[in-house]
């Protein structure tokens, strides 16, 4: 009798390890759609914390961050994709920061999907990575973001109105900084 409910139990338990997840993830967020609200720690270097042009309060959510657009990179510390365009994406923060016209109206940051403060600033200094990232060490953003594979990118509009509005949405797609730039400007409209 045990051996049969050992049987009967095996395709159960391989049923809820592959298809489980899949069943209670949510959608990714699609362009047009409004980002989840989510709480990120002010960050503790005065320099970062300036670049979002963030003022008191210990957390922020990303719609406060001074800027026309704010571009989200999901990554992860042991993702060999993200380590491969960290370059790309510090040349992209560069190209941003080089140009008057755009530097203060586009920011970018990083939030580590299942990544310790530990873990992130290991991946921050061994790839020198200028803009500021964050923690998601318990995989809370990953989830309300839909469990987005890595790297993600998710590109918000600020409208005037103190609405916001994401205008690219997709896994990987990073093509390289002018190009990537190239995208945010045309999709968010300030081209």
């Amino acid at each position: 009798m045990k051996q049969k409910a050992s049987l009967l139990a095996a395709p159960m338990i391989l049923f809820l390890v592959f298809v489980g997840p899949a069943l209670t993830a949510t959608t990714p967020i699609g362009k047009g759609g409004v980002l989840p609200e989510m709480t990120l720690p002010t960050p503790k270097d005065p320099g970062e914390k300036a670049y979002l042009g963030l003022t008191g309060g210990n957390t922020f959510k990303i719609p406060q961050i001074k800027a026309k657009v704010v571009i989200i990179e999901i990554f992860s510390m042991y993702c060999p994709y993200c380590q491969k365009e960290a370059p790309g994406i510090n040349e992209l923060y560069r190209t941003i920061e080089s140009r008057p016209e755009l530097k203060q109206k586009i920011k970018l940051i990083g939030i580590a999907a299942g990544n310790t403060p530990y873990e992130v600033g290991v991946f921050k200094k061994m790839y020198e990575v200028p803009f500021p990232l964050f923690p998601d060490g318990d995989f809370t953003i990953h989830k309300i973001l839909g469990d987005v594979r890595t790297p993600y990118f998710i590109v918000v509009r600020m409208n005037d109105d103190g609405t916001h509005q994401v205008v690219h949405s997709e896994v990987g797609g990073f093509s390289g900084p002018q190009p990537f730039l190239e995208m945010v400007l045309t999709t968010s409209e300030l081209k």
